[in-house]
């Protein structure tokens, strides 16, 4: 089996599954979100159930329009706010909260081998740490709230091998971005994605999390990273338990086995309005933008804003380009403060957001008006995602991004660091 198949099947209490086939399996973690959250409990109490499976595998975190930036977000997270304390589950407010995805590996509420679902997309994330993670509907987590269990079918499984030695400006985003670009939107669509080869051990554990966060940009059903030695010392320092490796065998069946020369990619951006639309940097060397967005449960982790830093750093962003950091979680702001990044951006004219989804979804914080261009490191660039339908996103790393702010068109990071 791959594993993925393993995962399923320790969770469904089966020797071995196989692809197309449905089981029930239980669950090690339910989320849920500001958005996504009120539907699920709104399906929860008219299931006429009086108690949760077990409050300690529930997360509500408010994260898409936080701080509540009108009185119907702040009634939303005042639902999932009350609903936790009824149930005892876990729950995130302002001042602990982050963007759920950056937030619960860094709480150490994701284990290797764990199955997690999530009320929204991105749940894929988690594969990172060699877990099976995916979204699915609000009803299916309000199901999940009452049995534990979530109802699924087995899906096949598409290898990515990479090789080769990331170059230099080149990290998990553009691998993800060249790899979209290659299969197509829909080339994964309920596949699970499998990463592997030479390239991952060069990649760090935030690297990793962007790879499989972007597994549903190609249609995924989940991404996964087989653990390793930088798996496990990243477990066992925020989780203190590294929870369950599993590897693939030898002779598991893929659908397809898709290789990819990573030393060759250049840094990636994504033209509007698809993140398919990926192309060398240079591409976009006419391509002149009003907004700059650094953050997100893409890339909003403390690497992000370092590696954005360091191209920040004494210089200043173009006075006709708004540049907005966006910390993925507390502690990462924190940590970015420690660290003086706050006072490099600062320095270079960004504003610092708390953290928030914000402009990602077009919430707030960084909607953008008709005809305006934006280069973000977010992971979606679909018409009106931030903004105005006739608005444009261009997605790249943060290197990319925040050379771009500096010069007020996209460009490639080496034209400013030379």
């Amino acid at each position: 089996m791959t594993i993925t198949e393993k995962i399923l099947a320790q969770h469904a209490c089966l020797e071995e599954v196989f692809p197309g086939e449905f089981i029930e399996a239980n669950v090690d973690l339910v989320l849920a979100n500001d958005v996504t959250g009120p539907l699920a409990i709104e399906e929860f109490e008219k299931s006429g159930a009086k108690n949760v499976f077990n409050p300690d595998k529930i997360v509500l975190v408010p994260d898409h329009f936080t701080p509540c930036k009108d009185i119907k977000s702040a009634e939303m997270v005042k639902i999932l706010r009350d609903f936790a304390k009824r149930h005892g589950t876990k729950f995130y407010e302002i001042g602990k909260v982050g963007i759920e995805h950056a937030l619960l590996p860094e709480e150490g509420l994701i284990h290797a081998g764990d199955l997690i679902i999530g009320a929204d997309s991105h749940t894929c994330t988690y594969g990172a740490v060699g877990a099976f993670s995916t979204g699915v509907g609000s009803t299916d987590v309000a199901a999940a709230f009452v049995t534990g269990k979530v109802w699924l079918k087995v899906p096949p499984t598409i290898k990515f091998i990479y090789n080769g030695k990331p170059l230099r400006f080149v990290g998990g985003k553009d691998i993800i971005l060249y790899t979209i670009a290659k299969i197509g939107v829909d080339g994964a669509r309920y596949k699970a994605m499998e990463f592997t080869g030479e390239t991952i051990r060069y990649l760090s554990m935030d690297e990793r999390f962007t790879i499989c966060n972007m597994a549903i940009e190609a249609g995924g059903k989940s991404g996964i990273i087989e653990p390793d030695d930088i798996t496990e010392e990243y477990l066992l320092l925020v989780a203190k338990n590294k929870g369950k490796f599993n590897r693939s065998d030898r002779d598991a069946k893929y659908e397809e086995i898709i290789e990819i020369q990573v030393d060759k990619i250049p840094p990636q951006v994504a033209a509007p309005h698809l993140p398919s639309n990926s192309k060398d940097v240079r591409e976009f060397s006419n391509v002149r933008i009003d907004q700059v967005v650094i953050g997100s449960c893409t890339n909003g982790r403390i690497s992000d804003l370092r590696k954005a830093a360091q191209i920040a750093k004494g210089r200043s962003v173009h006075p006709d380009v708004r540049t907005i950091i966006i910390p993925a979680t507390q502690k990462v702001y924190h940590q970015a403060l420690r660290e003086g990044l706050i006072d490099v951006f600062i320095q270079a004219g960004c504003v610092i957001s708390p953290p928030s989804c914000g402009p990602c979804l077009g919430g707030h914080m960084g909607v953008l008006a008709k005809g305006e261009v934006a280069l973000a490191t977010t992971n979606r660039n679909f018409i009106g995602r931030m903004g105005h339908p006739e608005s444009y996103v261009y997605l790249s790393n943060p290197e990319v991004a925040m050379a771009s702010a500096i010069r007020g068109r996209i460009v490639h990071p080496e034209e400013v660091m030379r």
